[in-house]
């Protein structure tokens, strides 16, 4: 038998812990002596100390890790639990790493101030282009309210083009404009160059995008969560030459590998001398 002390050290927590585990009756002693109201463990309760920790850091209730270690709750219901709190996880470290994308790319445009490039920006004028397109509607201009949006915008009208037999004859166009209904919200055009007939149908939509007289342009590489950078050096570049923009960029995937570092996207920002 242990003392509570050297179960503790044993088991790497604290006393305080296995006090409030004894509390509320996760862990009790084995043996707690009724003249001095000492606890004392057992070596074979370090088994339920590591489940139940291990429980509590998947980040269960009390009453779950209860249940669970008292195999009051069945295994399929163990089992979605666990799934439940796996999916949860996932969905948390899916938004941290989306979080630390944004982290980077905002520094290295810090880093970057008072370094911008002016060689790597054309002006050039945009010519009409035929797209198919689906939209969808976006909380804000953030990559990580786009990102959410176009992503699955995209699969679908990809799926979409293949049930029509219309093969995609050129590289994705994203274009934004304001919602209609305000607050910052993005109307987000998910688009892809075709050679078909417009097309107007609640399924699909195929329609000539304008030229654009004169636009600023600049290469972005690497994934669009982290477009932050080269956008804010084209918007250096336009305000330091003379320019104003008049719209949101288009989006032009040049090259869209699998790896999304390797991606190659022309930022193409209308502009008008100021």
């Amino acid at each position: 038998m242990f003392t509570i002390g050297d179960f503790a050290r044993h088991g790497r927590v604290s006393v305080r812990m296995l006090r409030h585990y004894d509390a509320t009756g996760l862990l009790r002693p084995a043996h707690v002596d009724p003249a001095t109201g000492y606890r004392y463990y057992a070596a074979a309760q370090l088994s339920r100390l590591n489940r139940v920790i291990a429980l509590k850091e998947l980040g269960f209730t009390l009453q779950q890790v209860r249940d669970i270690v008292d195999e009051k709750a069945g295994t399929e219901e163990l089992r979605g639990m666990l799934r439940l709190r796996r999916a949860e996880l996932e969905a948390t470290v899916a938004a941290v790493a989306a979080r630390l994308v944004q982290v980077e790319a905002r520094l290295r445009s810090i880093e970057s101030e008072g370094h911008m490039p002016t060689n790597d920006v054309v002006i050039k004028e945009i010519r009409a282009v035929r797209v198919a397109e689906l939209t969808a509607t976006a909380t804000g201009f953030d990559p990580r309210d786009i990102g959410p949006v176009i992503t699955p915008l995209y699969d679908e009208l990809f799926r979409r083009l293949d049930a029509a037999g219309i093969t995609p004859t050129g590289p994705g166009v994203a274009y934004y404009e304001d919602a209609p209904e305000g607050g910052g919200a993005i109307t987000v055009h998910a688009a892809v160059q075709v050679s078909a007939p417009l097309r107007d149908g609640e399924d699909l939509r195929i329609l000539d995008l304008p030229p654009v007289d004169r636009a600023a342009t600049i290469v972005h590489r690497g994934p669009m969560d982290a477009v932050v950078p080269t956008a804010q050096a084209l918007a250096h570049w336009i305000d330091g030459n003379g320019y104003r923009s008049s719209g949101y960029p288009r989006e032009v995937n040049l090259e869209c590998p699998e790896n999304r570092e390797e991606w190659v996207t022309e930022l193409q920002t209308p502009v008008v001398e100021v």
